[in-house]
C-alpha cells in the first residue's frame, strides 16, 4: 500500500495584464509644470495671451490633478516648497504674478485671468481656494513686494466674489500675527477691496462666514484693543475699516451685557444692583443711554416665558413691567430715550403677535410708573412712530392721548388763572 499523499490539483492558465485604465498614474507634476511654464514664457506678459493659452490647454493637460501645481506657477512662476520658497529643481517662469508691476491695474489684469480660467473650469474652483489659504500662510517665505501684490489680489478676488472670505482664517496664524504679518498684509488687501467695491462689500462677506467680529486678532493679544486697532488702520488710510471694528466691538459688547442682564434677571437679583451694575457698563462701554434703554428692554422681555394665549399675556406683561419699573424709569432721565422705549415697545408688540393688544396697557402703565411723560407719548403719536403695526396701536392710543392733551389744555388754564 503507497502511503504518498496525492497532489493537489494546480491551477494553470494564461496571465492576463493589466489594462492600462486601472493602473494607478503616478503623480508626476514635472511634465504639467514644463507644459504650462514654456506656454507661458511664449506668451510673456500678454494676459490676455495668457488667459487664452490657459483656456485652451485645459484640454489637453491634467488641470483637475495638478491644479496646485498649475496655481503655484502662475502666482509664483514655480511649484512652491513648505514655507514658500520655489523649488530648486524644477523649470520656472518669470511671467507670473510676483514678477509683475505691483500696482492695481496689474493685479486686476491678473484677477480677470484667474476668474476667466476658474469659471472655464469650474472644478478647479475648490483648488483655487485651498491655494490662497496655502499661500497667506507662506506669507513670511515672500519678500515684501510679493506679499503686496498677493494682497491686492486676494482683495480684488474677494470683492468680486470668486473665492470666500472663510480664506482669511490663515491669516490668524499665530506666528504670521506675532510677527505683524498679518496685520501689514491686512491693510493693502482690505485697501484694494474697498477701491473695488466699498465697506459695505467687506462688512457682508466677513458677517456671511462669521469674521465680523474677529478682526482684532490680525494683532497680538496685547495690542488687541479697540483703540490700538482704529489707530493701526487710520493711519493707513482705512478709517472705513476702524468704524466698521469699532461698530462691530460695540455691537459685541452689547450682547455680552444683555446676556448678563437677562442672566441676573433670571436669578432674581435686587433691582437697585441690577441698575448699578448696569451704570458701570454703560459707562465702561461708553453706552447712550439710548442705547442702554433699549438693551435693558429687550432683557426685561426676554427673561421670562410668555403665556402663549392673548387674553392672558396682557395681563402677565404688565405685572412683569411694573416689577421692572424702577430699571427703567433709572435709564429714562432724557426725552429721547424716552422716545427710543416706546418704539422698542411699538416693535415688540408688533413682532410678537400675542402682544399686539397689550400695547395701550403697557404705556399707560409706564406713565404711571413716571418711566414715559407724557410729552414723550405726544411725540410719539404725532410723528416719533415708525411704520410697524401703526394704525393699530395709534386707534389704541388714541382716547389715552385725547385724555393726556386735554389734561395739558386744562393745566395750562389753571396756570392763567393763577397768574
Amino acid at each position: 500500500m503507497s502511503t504518498q499523499k496525492p497532489q493537489k490539483p494546480t491551477l494553470t492558465g494564461q496571465r492576463f495584464k493589466t489594462r492600462k485604465r486601472d493602473e494607478k498614474e503616478r503623480f508626476d507634476p514635472t511634465q504639467f509644470q514644463e507644459s504650462i511654464v514654456q506656454g507661458l514664457n511664449q506668451t510673456g506678459s500678454d494676459l490676455e495671451a495668457v488667459a487664452k493659452f490657459l483656456d485652451a490647454s485645459g484640454a489637453k493637460l491634467d488641470y483637475r490633478r495638478y491644479a496646485e501645481t498649475l496655481f503655484d506657477i502662475l502666482v509664483a512662476g514655480g511649484m512652491l516648497a513648505p514655507g514658500g520658497t520655489l523649488s530648486d529643481d524644477m523649470t520656472r517662469t518669470e511671467f507670473c504674478l510676483f514678477t509683475a508691476h505691483e500696482d492695481l491695474e496689474t493685479m486686476q489684469a491678473y484677477a480677470q485671468v484667474f476668474n476667466k480660467l476658474i469659471r472655464r473650469y469650474k472644478y478647479l474652483e475648490k483648488g483655487f481656494e485651498e491655494e490662497i489659504k496655502k499661500l497667506l500662510l507662506f506669507l513670511k517665505g515672500f519678500n515684501e513686494s510679493e506679499r503686496n501684490k498677493l494682497a491686492m489680489l486676494t482683495g480684488i478676488l474677494l470683492a468680486n466674489g470668486n473665492i470666500s472670505a472663510s480664506i482669511l482664517n490663515s491669516l490668524y496664524n499665530e506666528n504670521l500675527v506675532k510677527e505683524g504679518v498679518s496685520a501689514a498684509f491686512a491693510v493693502k488687501l482690505f485697501k484694494s477691496w474697498i477701491n473695488e467695491k466699498d465697506i459695505n462689500s467687506v462688512a457682508g462677506s466677513l458677517r456671511k462666514v462669521g469674521m465680523d467680529n474677529r478682526l482684532m486678532e490680525l494683532f497680538p493679544a496685547n495690542k488687541r484693543s479697540c483703540e490700538h486697532f482704529s489707530k493701526y488702520f487710520t493711519d493707513a488710510g482705512l478709517k472705513e475699516l476702524s468704524d466698521f471694528a469699532r461698530n462691530q466691538e460695540s455691537i459685541g459688547a452689547r450682547k455680552e451685557l444683555q446676556k448678563e442682564l437677562q442672566e441676573q434677571m433670571a436669578h432674581g437679583e435686587p433691582q437697585k444692583e441690577i441698575i448699578i451694575f448696569t451704570k458701570e457698563e454703560m459707562k465702561k462701554a461708553n453706552l447712550s443711554e439710548q442705547a442702554m434703554i433699549s438693551i435693558i428692554w429687550t432683557s426685561v422681555m426676554s427673561c421670562v416665558e410668555w403665556n402663549k394665549k392673548e387674553e392672558l399675556v396682557t395681563e402677565q406683561a404688565i405685572k412683569h413691567l411694573k416689577l421692572y419699573s424702577l430699571l427703567l424709569k433709572s435709564f429714562t432721565s432724557q426725552g429721547l430715550s424716552e422716545v427710543t422705549l416706546l418704539l422698542k415697545i411699538q416693535e415688540y408688540c408688533y413682532d410678537n403677535i400675542h402682544f399686539m393688544k397689550a400695547f395701550q396697557k403697557i404705556v399707560v402703565l409706564l406713565y404711571k410708573a413716571d418711566v414715559l411723560s407724557e410729552e414723550a407719548i405726544l411725540k410719539w403719536y404725532t410723528d416719533a412712530h415708525v411704520a410697524k403695526g401703526k394704525s393699530v396701536f395709534l386707534e389704541q392710543m388714541k382716547k389715552f392721548v385725547e385724555w393726556l392733551k386735554n389734561a395739558e389744555e386744562e393745566s395750562e388754564s389753571d396756570e392763567e388763572e393763577t397768574d
